[in-house]
């Protein structure tokens, strides 16, 4: 049990990491959260920081997830499926609510994944579960180029799939969980969504200047 509570505060220490806010003050000077839409995300880095220091953002996010589920996990002895599910929460629950930025963070979609892959890295059956709630999120982009769209819909999707897919109980609890998580923290861009305000990225060329996400 000692082990295991070490593992959760692990993870949340390392999903509390706040990689854009690093990003914006070691770049730029500058607080990303009062800044474009404020959020502490890769998408926000993108539209305040540019195209490069996004992509970095996005990665260190999907790794902080992969990190804490697929080898802090291994690192301390805890394999059973139940103990990285709680990891995967923890690490999701720290980028959201990070301790270093008074409990207010991202979104949760880049770690989210990373916590996906590291579980996938040990049990093969959630790859299919993957890969189509990833297709989800391409599919729904491509056409919207929506980013808040395309998050929220694979996030529906994750949970279904883990249903209609075998998948052990307890990733079927976890794909509810982080699906209505990332559901929950989009909720000013549903709002947005549905009065039609809800910014655009281009797919090619410079990107539209919006202070919203």
């Amino acid at each position: 049990m000692i082990i295991l509570l070490i593992g959760i505060v692990v993870s949340y220490i390392v999903g509390s990491i706040p990689t854009a806010y690093i990003f914006g003050k070691l770049l730029k000077g500058i607080d990303i959260r009062e800044h474009g839409s404020g959020n502490v995300g890769a998408t926000n880095v993108f539209r305040v920081l540019g195209k490069w220091p996004g992509i970095v953002v996005l990665l260190l996010d999907i790794y902080k997830g992969f990190w804490a589920v697929g080898i802090v996990s291994e690192i301390l002895g805890m394999t059973s499926v139940w103990q990285r599910v709680l990891m995967s929460v923890a690490v999701v629950a720290g980028h959201n609510y990070t301790v270093f930025l008074d409990f207010k963070g991202g979104k949760g979609v880049a770690t989210s994944l990373g916590a996906l892959l590291g579980l996938a890295l040990r049990i093969p059956s959630i790859g299919p579960v993957l890969l189509i709630t990833l297709g989800v999120f391409l599919l729904i982009f491509l056409s919207s180029r929506i980013v808040s769209l395309s998050s929220i819909c694979a996030a529906a999707a994750l949970p279904l799939m883990t249903f209609i897919l075998p998948q052990p109980v307890e990733i079927r609890a976890l794909g509810l969980l982080i699906g209505g998580f990332v559901i929950f923290r989009h909720r000013p861009n549903i709002q947005r969504l549905l009065t039609g305000s809800e910014p655009r990225v281009p797919l090619f060329g410079a990107s539209r200047k919006n202070p919203k996400k």
